[in-house]
């Protein structure tokens, strides 16, 4: 255990108190491997944000065992508050509690405490040990900038400059999907403001965005073989950032062009498609182009092989698995791009990836999903419920208005063939991306409840099996934020250009600030689908070039919203193995999963389906239990192929998240 966790759990020793509130204004407590520790011995931590909310819970849960001298869901609860002012609590739980206070200023006694607010919880761990080796007096806000720097991230920014190394440092830093804090990231580019060089740069901007990062270095690799007399097709022909002119990548340079290389594999990079490149281009250069439908094939092959090597195990972040879900995406685009011949050839490297990356993402959630409702949203939601908290925390920051695109059933290879769709026809479009976990089980009257809602499911029990309540419950976290009913929108059944003047209309009060959309098309489409995730990827095309998605987006962002989007669930190709005996009736059915209520009834489908497996899913009401069907089977018939969602699998777990801009 590390001298962060330690320093951390040992204001909790164990059988001191049954209830215990954390005045925790830095989020200190709410990192992954202290929960988990905590978890292990015997603490359950649930975040006070709605008193009523959590008076139900505790209640409901601890306090109505605890009066009865029974034993509750854990040894100890813990009540976490963000902020220090505890007279905000009812004085019931004061009197019972043992108090603990937390802050990063206490704990980074030797830093700038303005500076480390902005540095993410994961880094919190390796800054406590660098803080215990190298910092031997106190350090001013710059002085604490290059500490971290230097000791977290590896960059000293006085070193950078000449363009190889500004550019190593840069792409080395986004493939390892690192991006630097924006206070950071705003040290960096004042300390290199005066490098002609680098004159012009966004530099900020590049360090902090991803997004930003791979736009300008796409736009340069086309100029780049423009300039070894390639010409092909490519994807956007306007550059998107003609404001800051041609900006010049140093491709040839051995340290840069290893990480663009491994850019192109994993997708993060699109090669250009050319009829005939001279004979004389790089080797090394290769992988940016396509020359035929070989070399695509080829470099599917390579981005398997690449995934592989890279699942996470079984101690990685949620962070490693949201990264892989995302690299993924890329090669599962690509796989259903290939014609059906050399897809085909390609089909059991896949189904081993897919298995490989299945089995280890089960045992991981086995062990950490419990933990992943209780994390902190200011960098991003780290589950679909968190997604209603971190819109307001962007009203907050000055998004006054803000719109929520939920795209039912969408998975994550499935937004990069949209992406790559709006980026040919709407090349002035941006998007900022991540993924977040839906909820399991991955069905939609679960998933896509706690993300309108803000709530975990055992908070909905009573509406679980039906989406019916989610435009009440949108309004009622927005109202809770302090809007009034009327600046609260939702729609679904959006899907069609010729709905769109209707939405114009609805969407023109001058008092509307929120806007929650379902749009139902790729849902559909799945539900249809009898040709795989292959037929899926050409319909979605299909629908794209109608022009709907960029009408859509240009209404909202014409109006004023911040966009984001995301899905409830994501898809995945199972085949049938057969039904549960239809006698032990399920509450629900869907094709990779069955909920029960009663534990006699679960355990009887069990034992009578043998490749199915149970999980205990934290967050679930306590009379709502699955069986999953296990590997990439459904409950169907046996040998019957489909599309389908609700089980565990990376395809069906992680979503997008992207928030949509136009520059």
């Amino acid at each position: 255990m590390s001298q962060w966790i330690d320093h951390i759990l040992k204001e909790f020793p164990e059988d001191v108190a049954r209830l215990w509130i954390a005045a925790d204004p830095d989020d200190v407590l709410l990192d992954e491997q202290v929960l988990a520790r905590l978890r292990e011995r015997g603490f359950e931590l649930m975040t006070f944000e709605d008193s009523v909310a959590f008076r139900a819970e505790y209640e409901n849960r601890y306090r109505s065992a605890w009066d009865e001298g029974k034993a509750g869901p854990s040894k100890a609860l813990i009540l976490h508050l963000r902020g220090i002012n505890t007279s905000e609590l009812p004085w019931d739980y004061l009197k019972q509690a043992r108090l603990v206070s937390l802050s990063l200023a206490n704990v980074f006694p030797k830093f700038s405490y303005p500076v480390l607010r902005q540095i993410g919880a994961e880094h919190h761990e390796a800054l406590f040990a660098a803080q215990a080796r190298h910092a031997s007096q106190v350090h001013g806000e710059a002085a604490t900038k290059e500490f971290i720097l230097t000791h977290i991230f590896r960059i000293s920014p006085h070193l950078l400059s000449r363009p190889e190394d500004f550019w190593r440092e840069l792409l080395r830093l986004h493939y390892r999907d690192i991006g630097l804090p924006v206070v950071l990231a705003e040290h960096v580019a004042h300390v290199l403001s005066d490098q002609a060089v680098l004159k012009g740069l966004p530099i900020a901007e590049l360090f902090s965005s991803k997004s930003v990062l791979l736009r300008l270095v796409q736009e340069a690799w086309y100029r780049y073989l423009s300039r070894l007399g390639i010409h092909g097709t490519r994807i956007g022909e306007e550059s998107t950032f003609a404001q800051f002119g041609k900006v010049d990548v140093p491709f040839e340079h051995p340290d840069v062009r290893v990480i663009v290389d491994a850019m192109f594999l994993d997708g993060l990079l699109h090669p250009l498609a050319v009829q005939s490149p001279p004979s004389d281009i790089p080797e090394w250069a290769r992988v940016g182009i396509i020359q035929d439908p070989l070399a695509l094939r080829n470099l599917v092959a390579e981005g398997l092989k690449g995934i592989l090597q890279s699942i996470p195990t079984l101690e990685s972040s949620y962070r490693d698995w949201a990264s892989l879900s995302r690299r993924f995406g890329e090669v599962i685009a690509r796989f259903n791009a290939l014609d059906t011949v050399r897809a085909e050839g390609l089909k059991v490297a896949m189904a081993e990836v897919q298995s490989a990356a299945d089995e280890h993402l089960r045992q991981w959630v086995a062990k950490h999903y419990a933990d992943l409702p209780s994390l902190p949203v200011a960098k991003g939601p780290v589950m679909v419920h968190h997604v209603p908290r971190y819109l307001a925390m962007r009203r907050a920051a000055g998004e006054l208005k803000v719109a929520l695109l939920v795209f039912d059933g969408l998975a994550v290879d499935q937004w990069v063939l949209i992406r790559e769709t709006l980026a040919r026809r709407a090349p002035k479009l941006g998007f900022e991306e991540s993924a977040c976990f839906a909820w399991l089980p991955t069905l939609t009257s679960v998933s896509r409840q706690a993300l309108f809602s803000g709530l975990k499911p055992r908070e909905f029990a009573d509406t679980i099996e039906t989406t019916a309540p989610e435009p009440a419950q949108w309004s009622r976290f927005w109202q809770d934020q302090g809007l009034r009913a009327n600046e609260v929108f939702y729609r679904k059944g959006i899907k069609r250009n010729d709905q769109l003047a209707e939405l114009d209309a609805a969407l023109s009060g001058p008092s509307l600030k929120v806007a929650g959309l379902v749009v139902d098309t790729v849902d559909e489409i799945v539900h249809g689908a009898v040709l795989g995730k292959r037929g899926i990827a050409n319909q979605i095309e299909g629908w794209c070039e109608t022009g709907f998605l960029e009408r859509l987006f240009t209404l909202l962002i014409d109006k004023g919203f911040h966009i984001y989007l995301t899905a409830d669930h994501g898809n995945v190709e199972a085949i049938g193995q057969g039904r549960p005996n239809q006698g032990v009736a399920p509450e629900m059915r869907g094709e990779r999963v069955r909920t029960y209520r009663s534990e006699t009834l679960v355990a009887e489908s069990a034992a009578a389906q043998p490749n199915t497996f149970r999980l205990d899913i934290a967050g679930l009401p306590a009379n709502f239990m699955a069986l999953f069907a296990g590997g990439r089977t459904a409950f169907l018939p046996q040998g019957e192929p489909a599309v389908v969602h609700g089980g565990i699998s990376v395809e069906e777990l992680l979503v997008p998240f992207v928030k949509v801009t136009r520059t």
